[in-house]
């Protein structure tokens, strides 16, 4: 005889003689594997998101809503040779279509009203200045290769491109902030 505790992670049974035993920790099937998933895999998504959309908290919601689809599908995700590429790929495609939804929206508030927001470092500013005036396809290979330190090989299976296109995205993304990020110093100086 067993009977499920309040929080369904504890279960209490009867032993031959009368005792009770109390076994903690149990996890619905698939669970906890998810919730291992879920730890290991989200803030490097969170990560490459935000470098990529420069919203932390948008970058947070879409992430969140990659994880809760993953969650819904994850008898078959588990199944797969990389499910963290799926959560990945829907993550971003996820931030695409956000940005799209809202481009007008901020468009318009931004003409409403003035925007107030702390001052950020020179550094900072320059970096991310830099990574605006990349081509999309170069940006998305500079953050994949050096925020998420994903290898080549996986950049080139997640955008369906041959390992060599994105070696190239690499090399002009790099030639490119390089030659931005010396005339910011310049600049400075």
């Amino acid at each position: 005889m067993a009977a499920i505790g309040e929080d369904a992670r504890t279960v209490v049974s009867l032993r031959d003689g009368g005792d009770l035993e109390v076994v903690t920790g149990l996890e619905p099937p698939g669970q906890a594997s998810f919730e291992e998933f879920y730890s290991a895999h989200f803030q490097s998504l969170t990560i490459q998101l935000y470098a990529y959309t420069r919203d932390l908290a948008g970058a947070q919601d879409v992430v969140q809503e990659a994880f809760c689809r993953a969650l819904a599908r994850w008898k078959r995700l588990v199944d797969y040779d990389d499910p963290s590429a799926w959560v990945r790929r829907v993550a971003w495609n996820l931030a695409t279509s956000r940005w799209r939804r809202t481009r007008t929206a901020a468009l318009f508030l931004r003409q409403q009203r003035p925007e107030h927001a702390a001052e950020p470092s020179p550094d900072r500013v320059a970096l991310a200045r830099a990574l605006a005036t990349l081509k999309p396809d170069h940006r998305k290979a500079v953050i994949l290769h050096y925020l998420a330190d994903l290898p080549i090989g996986e950049i080139a299976r997640q955008e369906g491109v041959s390992e060599n296109t994105v070696k190239s995205w690499l090399h002009r993304g790099r030639a490119a902030l390089a030659t931005q990020l010396s005339e910011e110093e310049a600049d400075r100086a």
